[in-house]
C-alpha cells in the first residue's frame, strides 16, 4: 500500500480507537463501594446502588455488546440480568447479560423476538429497581417491535417494506427514524414507558449528526420531539406514501387522527425516573483522527462533524478542497489533512451494490476523471465507523488518481459504475475496498482527505 493511503487508514483507525465502547464505558463509570459515578464531558451523576433491589441491563445497537462488556467489568455480579440485541456478528463474550443477534438495516424475525424479550424484562422491573439501557446506532432496525394499534395488524413485513422504501428514497436518518418511532412499541420513549416506575439510566453512543438523543436508535428512553404529522410529511417529501406498506400508512394516519396514542412527549410522567446521558460522539473520533494526522506531520483541519447531503455531491466538495490546497495552500498548506464526519445519503438509481462511503469515494474518482489538474496527488478515504458501509462487508473505500488509472487499465468506466450505484464492484476490482470487519462501535462516518 502506498504511504499516503496507509496514512489515511492510520488516521481513520485512530478515530475508531477513541470511540471503542469498552474503553468509553470504563472512562465514564466508576464504582466505589455502593456508589456508581457516571461522568461524561458535560454532566456527572452518582447512583447509590444500595437503594436498588435489582439491576437490569437492556440494550440495542451495533455497539451495545461492547458497552455491555464494559458495564459487566464495572458492576460484575451486581447485575441481576439483562438482554442486549446487536447486529449479527457484532459479538462479545458476556457473563451476566444475554446477547441476541438480529438483522440490519432491514429488520427480521430475530429482531421481533429480541424486542419481545427486551420489553418483557423492561415490564418486569418495579419501583426500587434500576434499569440501565445501552443504546447505539442500528438499534432502530435491530430491535423491531411492531406497534399494536387498535383495529390494525402491523406486521414485520410491513415494517420491512417501509424501511426499504425510506432507505431507497434518500431520506436522512432523522426522517427515517421519525417514521419508525410511530410504528414501534419500543422507540420514541416507549421503552422508558415500559420500564416505569423503575429508575432508568440510558447511556447513548451517538451515530446521528447533531447527536439528537431522540434520533439515536429512535430514542427508546427519551421524549419524542416529533408527531405523526411529521412522519406523514416525510412520506410526502419523498413521494413514498404509495411505496410503504399500506398498513403502516394506515397506522400513521390513525396516530395523526388521535385514534392511536402518540409516542410520549416531554413532561410525560413516564420519564419522571429516567435519565439519559451521551457518552460518545463522532466529534470525539474526529479529534483523535486529527491528533494522529498531526503526529504524522500533516497540517490538519476538522471541516465538520455535520456532513450531510447526497454522497456524490459531497465528493465534489472534497475534490475542490484538494485542488485549492494544491494550488493556493487554502485552507491549509501542504502536506494537508482535512477530516470530516457525519452521514450522507444515497438516492438509489441503479441495481448495484455499495454504501454511502463507497459511493462518495467513487464520485471522487468520477470527478478526477473529469478534471484531475491540481489533484494528482490527493488521496481520499470515506469509511464507516461501524465497519459496515451499506449492506456490504466493506467499511469504505480509497480514491486517488492512480486508483482511477488502475480501473481504466482494467476497462472499468467509473461513470457507468456510479450511475448504477455499483461502487462495491468497482473498488473490489481495483482492490481498494477497506474492510475492518465488525468494529463493535458506531459513531457515523469519517472522511479523510490527504494532499501530501
Amino acid at each position: 500500500m502506498p504511504e499516503t493511503l496507509r496514512d489515511a487508514e492510520t488516521i481513520f483507525r485512530a478515530g475508531l480507537t477513541r470511540v471503542d465502547p469498552l474503553a468509553m464505558m470504563e472512562r465514564v463509570l466508576t464504582l466505589t463501594g455502593d456508589s456508581l459515578r457516571v461522568s461524561t464531558e458535560t454532566e456527572c451523576h452518582v447512583y447509590d446502588l444500595s437503594r436498588y433491589q435489582r439491576i437490569f441491563v437492556l440494550g440495542m445497537g451495533k455497539a451495545s455488546a461492547r458497552m455491555a462488556l464494559g458495564l459487566e467489568r464495572v458492576l460484575g455480579e451486581r447485575i441481576t440480568g439483562g438482554v442486549v440485541a446487536v447486529k449479527e456478528g457484532y459479538l462479545e463474550t458476556l457473563s451476566r447479560i444475554r446477547l441476541l443477534q438480529a438483522a440490519h438495516p432491514v429488520p427480521d424475525a430475530r429482531g421481533v423476538a429480541a424486542a419481545q424479550e427486551v420489553l418483557a424484562l423492561a415490564r418486569e422491573a418495579r419501583q426500587g429497581d434500576l434499569v440501565i439501557v445501552l443504546v447505539s446506532g442500528g438499534g432502530s432496525a435491530i430491535l423491531a417491535a411492531p406497534l399494536e394499534a387498535p383495529g390494525r395488524h402491523l406486521t414485520l413485513a410491513d415494517k420491512q417494506a417501509t424501511t426499504r422504501a425510506l432507505l431507497a428514497c434518500g431520506a436522512t436518518i432523522h426522517e427515517i427514524n421519525c417514521v419508525r418511532k410511530k410504528l414501534s412499541a419500543v422507540k420514541g420513549g416507549r421503552l422508558a414507558a415500559a420500564i416505569a416506575p423503575a429508575d432508568c439510566l440510558g447511556l447513548l453512543l451517538s451515530d446521528v449528526v447533531g447527536d439528537d438523543l431522540d434520533v439515536i436508535a429512535s430514542g427508546p428512553t427519551v421524549p419524542d420531539s416529533t408527531c405523526a404529522a411529521d412522519a406523514l410529511a416525510v412520506l410526502d417529501r419523498y413521494g413514498v406514501r404509495d411505496t410503504i406498506a399500506p398498513e403502516a400508512l394506515a397506522v400513521l394516519m390513525d396516530v395523526a387522527a388521535g385514534r392511536v396514542p402518540e409516542t410520549p412527549k416531554a413532561g410525560d410522567p413516564v420519564f419522571a425516573h429516567t435519565r439519559t446521558m451521551l457518552i460518545g460522539t463522532n466529534f470525539q473520533a474526529l479529534l483523535a483522527a486529527r491528533d494522529k494526522a498531526a503526529s504524522l506531520g500533516y497540517a490538519t483541519l476538522i471541516l465538520t462533524s455535520h456532513l450531510t447531503g447526497e454522497a456524490r455531491e459531497m465528493a465534489s466538495l472534497f475534490l475542490g478542497m484538494a485542488k485549492d490546497i494544491a494550488e493556493y495552500a487554502v485552507p491549509l498548506p501542504r502536506p494537508a489533512c482535512v477530516i470530516a464526519g457525519g452521514e450522507t445519503t444515497v438516492t438509489l438509481r441503479g441495481p448495484g451494490k455499495g454504501g454511502r462511503n463507497q459511493e462518495m469515494a467513487l464520485a471522487f474518482l468520477a470527478g478526477l476523471a473529469g478534471e484531475a489538474r491540481n489533484a494528482e496527488e490527493a488521496v481520499f478515504l470515506a469509511a464507516s465507523t461501524d465497519g459496515s458501509d451499506g449492506p456490504t462487508d466493506a467499511t469504505g473505500a480509497f480514491a486517488s488518481l492512480p486508483i482511477l488509472r488502475r480501473g481504466a487499465a482494467l476497462g472499468l468506466d467509473v461513470r457507468a459504475f456510479l450511475g448504477a450505484n455499483d461502487a462495491y464492484h468497482y473498488f473490489e476490482a481495483v482492490g481498494q475496498l477497506l474492510k475492518t470487519g465488525p468494529t463493535n462501535t458506531n459513531v457515523c462516518d469519517i472522511k479523510v482527505l490527504l494532499v501530501p
